[in-house]
């Protein structure tokens, strides 16, 4: 089977692809004119060959996407005339509530909900999210990622799939840098705690990789449960101590690298991606690439070739 390529929308991210000096000024352009950014957006994926795309944070978010076409049927309409579609949508911290708070959870849901509508009428039948965020290490209280801990984080996890799996999507929880879901460790621990029918898995070889751990052997023990993976290179272990506050995740970025840069096992990652439900879609995360094109391009060759050795 050939499966479908597919990226993520922070890809486009770069303000050097935009023409622009900031991030900043990358969302406002969109804010301002949210159908160019759509646009230009799924031109590129078309150029580069890549045909599934995965909605994140603002500025390539569902707000985005309503406010550009109006509905996610014409957006599906959209992607569909130039050969695309959609795959899912990712959960960002920022933009839902929190899963730390016991008394979130109604809200938790219906936001859960919410997008798991638009999914279905979109096209696409996948819900990322991840777990809530570690405290830097030596802050009092600490946040010790626990039984207990993962017991709560795993009833959240069934209140949300069982309520998004009524509109026939499967939610999937991503291994996130520094998030309460990244060491191999986390990610067994939470697995074992969840039900197998409501809870999926969508590992990233990248951040697997920037904590230590071994995103092949992550995936081959988990395989039966992973709807969806994101395939990403890391350049080593990242600093596991590292400050958590809202910058985290720019300090993040000097760690990855495009695919066959890094220390990822491809073979052994796409060996072990073929044996899993979500073999069919082969989503190439490469964050804010300066030219996404000839870099979806290239990553797209790596993982093929590693395909291509697996088979």
């Amino acid at each position: 089977m050939t499966p479908r390529f597919a990226t993520d929308v922070i890809t486009f991210y770069h303000p050097d692809f935009w023409g622009l000096d900031s991030d900043d000024a990358v969302r406002d352009r969109a804010l301002a004119d949210p159908v160019a950014f759509w646009e230009r957006v799924m031109d590129a994926m078309a150029e580069s060959g890549v045909t599934g795309l995965e909605l994140t944070f603002a500025p390539g978010d569902i707000g985005s996407v309503l406010r550009a076409f109006g509905s996610a049927s014409a957006f599906r309409r959209e992607l569909t005339s130039r050969g695309l579609s959609l795959v899912s949508t990712f959960i960002a911290d920022s933009d839902a509530p929190s899963w730390q708070d016991a008394g979130s959870l109604p809200a938790i849901v219906a936001d859960a909900e919410r997008r798991a509508a638009f999914l279905a009428e979109a096209g696409a039948d996948l819900l990322v999210a991840g777990l809530p965020m570690r405290r830097t290490f030596g802050t009092r209280p600490p946040l010790f990622v626990d039984a207990a801990y993962m017991n709560r984080m795993a009833g959240v996890a069934h209140a949300v799939g069982e309520a998004v799996a009524r509109h026939g999507v499967r939610l999937a929880l991503h291994t996130e840098s520094n998030s309460t879901l990244w060491y191999e460790r986390d990610i067994d621990l939470f697995m074992a705690l969840t039900d197998p029918q409501y809870v999926w898995l969508c590992p990233d070889s990248c951040h697997i990789a920037l904590g230590g751990g071994d995103p092949v052997a992550v995936a081959r023990r988990h395989a039966p449960r992973i709807a969806l993976a994101h395939w990403k290179d890391a350049v080593g272990p990242i600093d596991t101590h590292l400050t958590i506050d809202e910058t985290v995740y720019a300090r993040q970025q000097p760690y990855m690298t495009e695919l066959g840069q890094g220390i990822v096992d491809w073979p052994g990652w796409a060996a072990a991606m073929s044996r899993t439900p979500g073999a069919g879609t082969v989503l190439v995360e490469l964050d804010m690439a300066p030219d996404p094109v000839t870099a979806l391009r290239a990553g797209t060759a790596v993982a093929r070739a590693s395909l291509d050795r697996a088979a």
